[in-house]
């Protein structure tokens, strides 16, 4: 715990030098962003390379471009706006306060503090530092213990670009990240589990410090009736086995219609092994993060067939406990007080649900807790309409997986258990600024009318008001 008075030292002076440079112009606040985008670009090779061995393997074709295409997306996005978004706004004034006038002014918080999960590192660092720094907030950042090479080589890269004053990274164990959320932070962001956010938010809360919690949860994918079924298969697939599964806005179960069940198998089955032919050896499939994490999925598999669920293998592989490989599997006939359908899985398993109607559907996954993403595959408008309009998502792809989470202006969170507050482009820069509410009284004006002592001009002007 050496760690722990260095990072309040730390944490002192960034907020010091916070006070003191209270709103940065925008071109100090863009040179930040652009040393960030250079970190990112000029070392995104070695980054891959970092995570890869960190996982055991994880393809560098996917960390470029899960992590780093859409860390650089969300820079550029700041650089092209962060100036607009920073200028006082003009609010409207009530009738019987003009000829006053009403602005809201973005200042910056102060110190953002913002606790990165394992699963994507780099990207789950970029996107709320973009956001804090285009805010004009300096930034410590507690990494997972679980990529120590990335975390190693981050800090590295950080201390580099940044003042210790601008950017800071802080690395250790369970315990570091403990006495992190306990620092007073003027905002502190965390992305990780539901229980672990219970834990942050406790800590927080002795500061009264505000939280962005971005948890997770079990996203339900849907196939509607007039669904492209081939299509819909192969983009669930994506979706679930990028990262081996590892990505909290994965599809976690899906729901298809009762007689379309054996169909959604098979189709999966021959979707798994164009995408990863010979997964046992194929570069392209990546491990399970720990030891910890592999054999939590193969007991949650062997917890449900007990139960009487029944796995279907998407491949001929088995599971590889040395390498952490676990080849796609679907669970049939899941019974609802499973491990698997009460717990996000994060891993490459897959419960298939079947309905009758889209209003069973509806009803499934209204009875849960509300998800961090959903999924609806259905060319009928109205189906969509009806999914969208009765159901409560963090956020939504139609005809796809993913894909909402790489849109700078769409805000990503959760709602719920699944997370509280928003973040990314505009939202971001909102998140992490306080919209400060100015009133200017015009020279002229009646508010000498409405003072005391309370007498007959007084009651006239009450009277007009309440009328």
């Amino acid at each position: 715990m050496r760690e722990v008075p260095a990072m309040s030292s730390l944490f002192d002076a960034m907020r010091a030098a916070s006070r003191h440079d209270q709103t940065p112009p925008w071109d100090v606040r863009a040179d930040r962003l652009r040393r960030l985008r250079r970190l990112v670009q000029a070392n995104h090779d070695a980054i891959a390379a970092a995570i890869s061995a960190d996982f055991t393997n994880r393809p560098h074709q996917e960390t470029a471009l899960l992590e780093v295409f859409p860390s650089v997306a969300g820079i550029d996005d700041a650089l092209r706006h962060g100036k607009r978004w920073m200028r006082v706004r003009r609010a409207s004034t009530g009738l019987w306060f003009k000829p006053g006038r009403s602005r809201l002014m973005p200042q910056p918080l102060g110190v953002v503090g913002i606790v990165v999960p394992w699963n994507y590192p780099l990207y789950l660092t970029i996107g709320p530092l973009t956001g804090a720094l285009a805010a004009g907030n300096r930034a410590m950042v507690k990494l997972s213990e679980y990529t120590p090479r990335f975390s190693a080589l981050f800090a590295q890269l950080v201390q580099a670009a940044f003042a210790p004053d601008e950017v800071a990274v802080i690395n250790g164990d369970a315990e570091v990240a403990a006495a992190f959320s306990t620092l007073p932070f003027d905002h502190l962001l965390f992305t990780g589990s539901t229980n672990v956010g219970h834990h942050v938010m406790r800590a927080a809360a002795a500061n009264l410090t505000p939280v962005t919690l971005e948890l997770g949860g079990k996203s339900p994918a849907i196939i509607g009736p007039h669904a492209d079924f081939e299509r819909a298969v192969e983009r669930i697939l994506v979706g679930k086995l990028l990262n081996a599964g590892q990505t909290c806005i994965a599809p976690d179960y899906v729901l298809v219609q009762a007689d379309q069940r054996d169909r959604f198998a098979e189709a999966a089955r021959r979707c798994a092994s164009r995408l990863y032919p010979d997964i046992a050896r194929n570069p392209d499939y990546t491990s399970i993060i720990s030891p910890r994490h592999f054999d939590r999925l193969v007991s949650m598999i062997a917890a449900a067939t007990a139960a009487g669920a029944h796995a279907v293998p998407l491949t001929d592989a088995t599971p590889d406990a040395a390498a952490r490989r676990l080849p796609p599997v679907l669970l049939t006939d899941v019974p609802d007080n499973v491990m698997a359908m009460q717990e996000e899985i994060f891993g490459p398993v897959l419960p298939v649900v079947t309905y009758r109607s889209i209003e069973d559907a509806i009803g499934f996954v209204n009875a849960r807790p509300r998800p961090l993403a959903l999924y609806v595959f259905d060319k009928s408008g109205d189906v969509v309409d009806r999914v969208m309009r009765q159901t409560v998502a963090g956020g939504v792809t139609v005809n796809d997986t993913l894909f909402h989470i790489a849109q700078d202006d769409l805000p990503f969170g959760g709602v719920g258990p699944s997370g509280m507050g928003v973040y990314h482009g505009k939202a971001g820069f909102e998140t992490f600024s306080k919209l400060k509410p100015i009133f200017h009284q015009a020279g002229l004006n009646g508010a000498g009318l409405l003072k005391p002592p309370y007498g007959k001009r007084f009651e006239s002007m009450l009277k007009l008001l309440l009328r």
